[in-house]
C-alpha cells in the first residue's frame, strides 16, 4: 500500500470526517482544513460512531487517523462552539462526550495509528495520546494550550503523564508552548518522524505490519498495556473541566481569542 493507493469510501458518521478503507486499514480523516480541522461539539460522538462502523467491518484490521491538508492534524476544539454551551448541564455534557470520545479511541479493539500532518494542539494533541502509536511529519507540532482559555486538557491531564511523564505534561500545560516533532519523539509522544510526503506511506506500511498479527492478541495486549482510566479519574476530570468552563477566566479567555486580543498559538515553534 502507498500514498497512491485508492480506497473504498464509506459514508461518514457526521460532518467534518472522511472515511475510507484501503486494504486492511480504515482511514479516518479530520476534514475541515479551512478551520485547521478544529473539532466541533458533535465531533466526539461522530468519531465514536465512526469507530463502531469500522470495528464491524471484517476487512478492517487497523485504523489510521490523520488530518486533511498539510497545515494541521487538528488545532483542537472549535472555540466558537464553546460559546454555544450556555448552561452547566450543556458544559458537563460536552466534557463527558469529549472524554468518552478519546476513551473510545483508546479502548477500541483495533490498533490505532495517528498520522500527524501538522499542528496537533489541544484536543488534537489529546487525540494522539489516545492512539496506540504516533507518526509525525517533520513540521508537526504538539501542544496543550488550553490554559490560555482558562481551561486544562481534560483527557490530557489524565493520560499524558503515562505517555510523556509528569514534568513534561506540566511544562506543556503551564507554558502553553508547543514542541516540535523531534522533541515529541524524544519524550515518547511520537514513535517516528518522516517527511510530509512519506507520512501516509509510512502509516500504511505500519498498518500492513500490524495486520499480520493476531487480532485477539493485539486486543488483549492493548487493553493490558493501556489499563484504562478509572471511573474516579474520569469523573474528576469532567467535574473539574465543567467548573473551569463556567469560570470568568474561561469567559474572558474565549472572548480574547475570538477578538484576536490574545492568540493562543502565537508561540509556535519553527524547528
Amino acid at each position: 500500500m502507498g500514498q497512491g493507493a485508492t480506497g473504498r469510501k464509506l459514508t461518514p458518521c457526521g460532518e467534518g470526517l472522511r472515511v475510507e478503507v484501503v486494504e486492511h486499514a480504515g482511514i479516518i480523516t479530520l476534514d475541515r482544513p479551512e478551520k485547521l480541522n478544529a473539532m466541533r461539539s458533535d465531533f466526539y460522538k461522530n468519531l465514536g460512531n465512526t469507530f463502531t462502523v469500522l470495528e464491524s467491518n471484517p476487512e478492517v484490521r487497523v485504523v489510521i487517523i490523520t488530518g486533511a491538508g498539510t497545515r494541521a492534524f487538528s488545532v483542537g476544539g472549535d472555540i466558537e462552539s464553546f460559546r454555544e454551551l450556555k448552561t452547566m448541564v450543556d458544559k458537563r455534557n460536552y466534557q463527558i462526550e469529549a472524554m468518552q470520545g478519546f476513551s473510545r479511541v483508546e479502548q477500541s479493539p483495533l490498533p490505532v495509528i495517528s498520522a500527524v500532518n501538522g499542528l496537533a494542539l489541544g484536543g488534537g494533541c489529546e487525540l494522539t495520546l489516545a492512539c496506540d502509536f504516533v507518526l509525525a511529519a517533520e513540521h508537526a507540532q504538539f501542544g496543550m494550550p488550553e490554559a490560555g482559555l482558562g481551561l486544562v486538557p481534560g483527557y490530557g491531564v489524565v493520560r499524558a503523564p503515562d505517555v510523556i511523564g509528569r514534568q513534561m505534561t506540566k511544562m506543556m500545560i503551564m507554558t502553553r508552548q508547543p514542541i516540535s516533532a523531534d522533541k515529541a519523539l524524544k519524550v515518547g509522544l511520537v514513535q517516528d518522524v518522516v517527511k510530509q510526503e512519506a507520512l501516509m506511506d509510512k502509516a500504511l506500511e505500519f498498518a500492513d505490519a500490524v495486520a499480520l498479527s493476531s487480532p485477539l492478541a493485539l486486543n488483549v495486549g492493548k487493553r493490558v498495556v493501556n489499563r484504562g482510566m478509572s471511573i474516579a479519574e474520569f469523573d474528576y476530570s469532567v467535574e473539574a473541566l465543567t467548573v473551569l468552563q463556567s469560570s470568568d477566566d474561561t469567559e474572558e479567555g474565549t472572548r480574547a481569542f475570538m477578538e484576536k486580543r490574545q492568540p493562543i498559538f502565537q508561540n509556535l515553534v519553527t524547528n
